[in-house]
């Protein structure tokens, strides 16, 4: 997503943002007769010894899938800007020559401006109306919205619901304009080395519905989940594409090339921790769960998890005194999630789990660190009952947990599940 103020926050803890290249390069095209082995370059012959340059009037038919992908796809693709109201404390000549806003170039307080800009594909139209999926961060802290279509008309857009856990949101518009709707493909079905299209709007709305063409890298790659503190809440499987993905392509399509969306691009990893430069690797959320979460946002307006009703924080964040004089833990615990918090009435609590009891393994899958706990509910119902195994002031205890809590997105940013 392309910001004024910076780049928005978005589900990884890589940087996100783009460098763009000194300059453009063109590649050229070699096309062979073999026939009469001429090329698309005029050869030197008598009749032009003086070196005038001369246009060869030959055709190269270059229809390929990809074109054909784009073209069926491109009209779908729109850019979304965010609009956040103005304040006084925005403007940087506010206070200065007495606070002087008579200008009228000022602008004043409370006046809509385009905070970012991001981009979303239009994949269903119902009547009037008509969805667009997109990322949350695209349209997270926004007082209006605004959607420019690919034929370059604006339209305002309300927001139907979003999902900070997966970073998706869907978002509405008036159908009247609208003529086509992008499909959904199979993201299980894709596969390593499958070549793929980027369509969005990188740097904002100027370079709507470029498009860049890759592969699929990986089909199912974790990476980390972070909230708005940057503390990390987990992990969230993505495609890794090599396609150019840049702020601004957020929230637009990852396409195969039957023309069909495999995924919705989210995030660019431009470095590592170690701040070594990262070229290549751009994430997508995959088609299956989209359609998942859009479904049950279109429905409910927000996407309902289990939880445990506890807070928590991981092992090695106590120090081993501790581990031993108040957790009273055997030295041959070394990995866990320790709870910190009950809730009252909470499946947890039901189950017999108490504060500063450790938590090492939940639904048969050891806890290694604790944003495991969140990713192993994720893939439960309300309703599921999943196994737990913990330690009690040193002893150790099995339990089975009825995941009956309903958690929410406050919850989930705060850490608390």
């Amino acid at each position: 997503m392309a910001e004024k103020n910076g780049f928005g926050k978005i589900i990884a803890t890589a940087v996100i943002a783009g460098a763009l290249g000194g300059g453009i390069t063109y590649g050229g095209i070699s096309y062979f007769d073999n026939s009469n082995n001429t090329t698309g370059t005029e050869m030197i012959s008598g009749s032009n010894k003086n070196g005038n340059a001369k246009v060869s009037n030959m055709k190269v038919n270059l229809s390929t899938q990809a074109e054909q992908a784009f073209n069926a796809t491109k009209s779908t693709v729109v850019s979304v800007i965010n609009l956040q109201r103005q304040s006084e404390s925005d403007n940087p000549l506010a206070g200065i020559l007495g606070g002087d806003t008579s200008s009228s170039k000022s602008k004043k307080s409370g006046e809509l401006e385009a905070s970012s800009e991001g981009s979303g594909v239009i994949y269903k139209k119902s009547g009037n109306t008509a969805y667009i999926v997109t990322n949350n961060h695209v349209v997270s802290g926004a007082n209006a919205l605004e959607i420019i279509l690919s034929d370059g008309s604006k339209v305002s857009a309300k927001v139907v619901g979003k999902d900070a856990v997966t970073d998706l949101a869907v978002i509405k518009i008036d159908s009247s304009k609208v003529n086509k709707v992008a499909t959904f493909g199979d993201s299980d079905n894709i596969k390593v080395a499958e070549p793929v299209l980027a369509i969005g709007s990188p740097l904002g709305s100027q370079y709507a519905t470029s498009v860049t063409q890759g592969i699929i890298s990986a089909k199912k790659r974790e990476v980390p989940q972070t909230s708005e503190s940057g503390q990390q809440i987990g992990n969230a499987t993505v495609i890794q594409t090599d396609a150019a993905i840049n702020p601004g392509n957020s929230g637009g399509p990852l396409i195969n090339l039957a023309g069909q969306v495999v995924g919705i691009n989210s995030m660019k990893l431009a470095s590592d921790q170690q701040g070594t430069s990262v070229e290549g690797m751009g994430f997508a959320i995959p088609s299956n769960e989209v359609v998942t979460i859009i479904n049950q946002l279109i429905k409910h307006g927000q996407v309902v998890r289990p939880a445990l009703g506890i807070g928590y924080t991981d092992l090695s964040n106590v120090s081993e005194e501790q581990q031993r004089s108040i957790l009273k833990l055997p030295k041959s615990v070394t990995q866990g999630a320790v709870v910190l918090q009950v809730n009252a009435n909470s499946p947890a609590k039901r189950a017999g789990i108490a504060k500063y009891d450790v938590i090492t393994n939940l639904d048969g899958q050891n806890i290694t660190e604790q944003s495991q706990l969140r990713d192993i509910l994720y893939k439960h119902k309300i309703g599921d009952r999943v196994s737990v195994t913990y330690y009690h002031k040193g002893e150790k205890k099995t339990g089975t947990i009825t995941l009956n809590q309903k958690a929410t997105n406050k919850v989930l940013s705060e850490a608390s599940k």
